[in-house]
């Protein structure tokens, strides 16, 4: 399928998912985590909340992770989770869920997946683990379960390095369009919380569909690889 098919070309358009309208106008945004001081102090696991915001510093969404304690403090970051993405009306725009599932780099049936739904209801699209031993790499596929992108990271990136790149690529892997990038955020807060900031860069005329997915991705990437706490 054609890439061409996930192409939008001007904000406003019929078929955007409302709430999402602002995304036809941007190409990069940053997720930050929000710092959770108990966590930080006591090591004690809390709802991840996170900002998201434009190439300027302004919010333009929230997310937060619904949750119950037990969840948070028997699974750690291998935890089923929903995330809701709120606008700065606190209108639910986007809802990002991840079922449970054991992670393993030896088994393929232990693959992660992701749902993206925008509005709430409204499946827009997935993002499926592909087994390898050592790299991360992912299917991005749409509402119908047609994959459209990959998106694939470093050889032991997430351990190795203080900026960790993941590449949005076409199916081919011919060519790059984009990346999630895990930020440095300093040793202080590498070493006493797991709070991680992300930034995303893609074609600003990526269906805003496909954007709504690589957002849901980043809270993947962050539970599977950076979530952990390091007392």
């Amino acid at each position: 399928m054609s890439m061409n098919m996930y192409m939008v070309p001007n904000p406003g358009i019929p078929g955007c998912p409302p709430g999402l309208e602002y995304l036809t106008q941007v190409d990069q945004l940053l997720i930050k985590q929000k710092v959770e001081f108990i966590e930080a102090l006591a090591g004690f696991e809390s709802n991840n909340k996170y900002e998201i915001r434009n190439s300027v510093g302004q919010n333009v969404f929230y997310a937060v992770e619904e949750n119950d304690c037990l969840s948070r403090q028997c699974c750690g970051p291998l935890r089923s989770f929903v995330i809701r993405v709120l606008d700065n009306y606190g209108q639910e725009v986007i809802t990002v869920s991840r079922p449970l599932k054991c992670m393993s780099c030896f088994f393929p049936c232990c693959l992660q997946e992701l749902e993206v739904q925008a509005p709430p209801g409204n499946t827009v699209g997935y993002m499926l683990q592909q087994w390898h031993p050592f790299s991360p790499k992912f299917i991005i596929e749409n509402e119908h379960h047609e994959p459209v992108l990959k998106l694939k990271g470093p050889f032991c990136g997430w351990s190795c390095l203080p900026d960790v790149d993941f590449e949005i690529l076409t199916l081919d892997e011919t060519n790059k369009i984009g990346k999630i990038s895990k930020q440095w955020t300093g040793l202080l807060r590498e070493m006493f919380t797991d709070t991680d900031n992300f930034g995303i860069q893609f074609p600003m005329d990526l269906d805003v569909r496909m954007k709504a997915v690589m957002i849901g991705a980043c809270f993947l990437i962050d539970f599977m690889f950076f979530e952990s706490t390091n007392n």
